[in-house]
């Protein structure tokens, strides 16, 4: 018998074996990547097209573009797309970021050519119906005004001009002058520039059919498609980062203020990345962190507070995150400043370091338990040029990362007079 009066032993995690994707590539080459993990009859594949927001040459076509797919082709009205997708127990999901843009399904691998018919159509046929477009534009309008009433979202937009600059790709923000800029002759001149079979990459996970290869070529691999002509992506733009470190985006009738506190800084490619994510953790990138122990548990100033890195192809940015009172906004920014100051004069607790250690390797271990897990895994450094090695390093990097080395890391990014402090909401 079981004796549940005994807890199970505990065991720290030492390695994490990843299932690796295989990669090959379809007969007209396009790279196609296979995590064969699942034990239902159940597959997703991907379509990735390097055609974010930062290729577009003015805000909303991306999202507009991207939206638009399956709004209507040459052979299927939207309902007719809609219709016979949810028919054959399947769905499809469009999704845009700031580099990459994706077209989702998940099928039954009994219907996947039935399901791949209108697949097929969604990206290499769209017409981009003018009406479609209204809606979406009429839609995307009400939302930007609903959401510009938001102290978060005012806050965020702020800072990400300050970090980045007003006219760059990962800092421009949506006025309403742009969305009456969107036509259809915009959108379809982005489509060809991007949603083509030269920049198109496939990633399948789950049970897959032994014969998914030839299915996907069948539909997609047996010749070029899309527009002809060489891919041209943008160059590599610099940041404009602000010089006026403090900002305040004024709502008088606001009841909270929202903070953002933070600045430019790596991605995952980057030497100090790994060891820099335990330093956020302690700081704020989990319930029990310094900042949630103190200014939620503590002051009780907030609901939640948290810190965070977050990566783009081209860039990286640190953030601390909030929303408080307005009466107490001002002290709960000087004891966010104050938790920053502590880390770059003391140690780290080695039992609290340990804490964070297997609270980082334990997320690890959750985040790869399935096929559609294990595929985003992939994805994640694929974006990036890395391969599976980045998850041994980041591994052994958690594992062995000093109190010492996170103190200088932190005296090293995280000074006050480095870091932009966005506010929207009232005066404090």
């Amino acid at each position: 018998m079981l004796n549940r009066t005994i807890s199970p032993p505990f065991k720290n995690i030492s390695k994490v074996n990843v299932i690796k994707a295989e990669g090959t590539k379809l007969p007209n080459n396009i790279p196609f990547y296979k995590i064969n993990a699942g034990s239902q009859e159940l597959i997703r594949l991907e379509f990735v097209f390097k055609a974010g927001m930062y290729e577009q040459h003015q805000p909303l076509i991306a999202s507009s573009t991207n939206s638009l797919l399956e709004c209507g082709t040459k052979s299927f009205s939207a309902n007719e797309i809609s219709e016979g997708i949810d028919f054959y127990g399947s769905f499809i999901e469009l999704n845009v970021g700031q580099d990459y843009a994706s077209i989702t399904t998940y099928s039954l691998n009994k219907y996947l050519k039935e399901t791949l018919k209108f697949i097929e159509e969604v990206i290499k046929y769209p017409v981009f119906p003018q009406e479609e477009l209204n809606i979406l534009i009429n839609n995307k309008k009400q939302k930007h005004a609903i959401n510009s009433q938001k102290v978060s979202v005012l806050a965020r937009r702020r800072f990400s001009e300050l970090v980045f600059g007003a006219n760059h790709p990962y800092g421009i923000d949506v006025k309403m002058p742009d969305f009456e800029a969107v036509h259809t002759t915009s959108i379809q001149e982005f489509y060809n520039s991007y949603y083509k079979s030269t920049n198109c990459t496939i990633i399948a996970s789950g049970y897959l059919p032994a014969n998914l290869e030839e299915t996907l070529s069948d539909f997609f691999g047996t010749g070029a498609w899309g527009a002809q002509g060489a891919m041209t992506y943008k160059p590599f733009i610099p940041f404009s980062t602000t010089a006026q470190k403090k900002q305040l985006v004024e709502k008088a009738d606001a009841i909270q203020n929202a903070i953002r506190i933070g600045r430019p800084l790596f991605n995952k490619k980057h030497v100090d990345y790994f060891d820099f994510q335990v330093l956020n953790t302690v700081l704020g990138g989990y319930f029990g962190s310094r900042l949630m122990a103190n200014i939620r548990e503590d002051k009780g100033y907030t609901y939640g507070i948290g810190s965070s890195l977050s990566n783009l192809v081209n860039a990286g940015s640190f953030t601390i995150s909030t929303e408080v009172g307005s009466d107490v906004c001002a002290a709960a920014i000087n004891e966010i400043y104050a938790e920053l100051k502590e880390l770059q004069t003391n140690l780290i607790d080695e039992k609290e370091l340990e804490t964070v250690k297997n609270y980082i390797l334990g997320q690890f271990l959750r985040s790869v338990d399935g096929p559609f897990a294990l595929a985003d895994k992939f994805r994640a450094i694929w974006e990036y040029g890395l391969d599976y090695d980045y998850y041994d390093r980041y591994f052994k990097a958690v594992q062995s990362v000093r109190p010492e080395r996170l103190r200088d890391l932190a005296n090293q990014y995280l000074k006050q007079e480095d870091l932009i402090e966005c506010v929207a909401g009232k005066k404090y």
